[in-house]
């Protein structure tokens, strides 16, 4: 019983710890969400330019989750993150001193390493726990992408009172504090280690398996959109509505708070009723909210009897921001319920296929504000960028319905016990 309650302890340090580092990596991650708009202005960048900048980050993030996840396996969490975080450290540091766009993005490169400490932390803490409560130990650990939130809330302030540069100047120093915090209540377990026989080309196997790839197509959706989008977000409000920076970001995070901190009650959800039921219905509310936020504010004139008479129909910030909210608590759910999968199909190997299913969420968060800014520059319609996540998403469920849906009850007693068509 002694044992029991100190390993209940243990997991429950982890758990804390690692997202409360997860939380101050994400809003690392997404630092260029806010300060790259004065950037933008100090460069004169146009909208696609500005996408590959606010991603670039993200890319490397991305790039290196396979990998860290590989390492975390055979390693263990611990250790794999506190390298991690210390790694960032001086690129933080450096973003102050940038100049030229080059610059930047060179630097952007570096800091984006923060990134990939997802396919670090989901493992390191689902090891801890038992399977029954894995789908809530990976939404609590996911529950650091508020970090996007969080940045929104704190950049903006550092930005108006000192500049720009004092933003990755005390992030930096905040990323230096966690990893003290971190080292100090984390622990290791070498039970939770792969066997050091394994090698690794039989780990990257999995990228063999229909059903991984099926995974990483919602996972680019659910992440992939809430990284692009929590990048987007602040100019769109600026842009669009003609919104204060501060006000912006402000708004910006009621899609960002609840994309982040409501992922935990998704993986509630998602251990209650299974990952494939959650899914299915977060893809349906997306899809809906998509629709709607993808209508440009739009001014058209109907001849009638009595004359011509002008009608308009968009979007005002409140509608906007309601839709946004929704939207982000959809994301927040299935981001939870793509993991749960992960942890009942694939227990031996967390790691790496969190890692693979993690790099396709990542890519998609690189990928998506870039041909936002490329779209907006093509038809100048600021809305296009939803219109585009509305035909990823159409994509999404028309492959899950093929393959899971019709051969199982999405509700009812019975939902969890058929299995997926693949």
């Amino acid at each position: 019983m002694p044992t029991q309650i100190q390993d209940s302890k243990r997991a429950w340090s982890v758990l804390i710890v690692s997202t409360l580092a997860f939380t101050v990596c994400f809003m690392v991650w997404m630092m260029f969400g806010v300060i790259g708009i004065p950037i933008k202005k100090m460069l004169d960048l146009n909208s696609t330019q500005f996408g590959l900048l606010t991603a670039m980050p993200v890319l490397t993030g991305s790039l290196i989750r396979v990998p860290l996840g590989i390492w975390t396996d055979r390693f263990g969490g611990r250790v794999v993150m506190a390298c991690l975080m210390a790694t960032t450290v001086p690129a933080i540091w450096m973003m102050g001193y940038a100049t030229a766009y080059w610059h930047f993005l060179t630097i952007g490169l570096f800091v984006g390493l923060a990134g990939g400490s997802f396919s670090v932390g989901t493992p390191y803490v689902a090891r801890w726990f038992p399977k029954n409560r894995q789908g809530m130990a990976m939404g609590v650990y996911g529950a650091g992408n508020s970090g996007a939130a969080v940045n929104k809330f704190l950049a903006p302030v550092l930005l108006v009172a000192f500049g720009w540069a004092a933003v990755p100047h005390v992030y930096a120093a905040i990323m230096l504090g966690t990893l003290v915090l971190f080292w100090m209540f984390s622990h290791t377990d070498p039970s939770h280690q792969v066997a050091s026989d394994v090698k690794f080309m039989e780990q990257l196997k999995a990228l063999k398996d229909p059903k991984v790839i099926k995974y990483c197509q919602y996972y680019s959706i659910v992440f992939g959109g809430y990284v692009a989008m929590s990048l987007w977000m602040v100019q769109y409000y600026v842009g669009e509505f003609g919104l204060d920076i501060r006000l912006a970001a402000l708004l910006a995070a009621c899609f960002s708070l609840p994309g982040g901190v409501l992922r935990a009650f998704g993986g509630i959800l998602s251990d209650k009723y299974g990952a494939h039921s959650v899914t299915w219905w977060v893809l349906w509310v997306s899809w809906i909210c998509l629709f709607l936020l993808s209508y440009p504010q739009t001014d058209f004139t109907v001849m009638t009897v009595t004359g011509p008479a002008t009608f308009h129909i968009g979007l005002n910030v409140y509608l906007f921001t309601g839709l946004m909210f929704v939207l982000g608590i959809a994301f927040a759910f299935g981001k939870a319920s793509v993991f749960k999968y992960i942890s009942d199909d694939y227990t031996h190997n967390i790691g790496t296929i969190s890692g693979i299913v993690g790099l396709a969420g990542g890519l998609g968060g690189f990928v998506l504000p870039v041909m936002f800014g490329v779209l907006m520059d093509i038809t100048g319609v600021r809305s296009s960028a939803f219109m585009l996540m509305y035909g990823v998403v159409w994509v999404s469920l028309v492959w899950m319905y093929w393959t899971e849906v019709r051969s199982r009850l999405v509700m009812g007693s019975n939902a969890r016990t058929l299995q997926p068509q693949i």
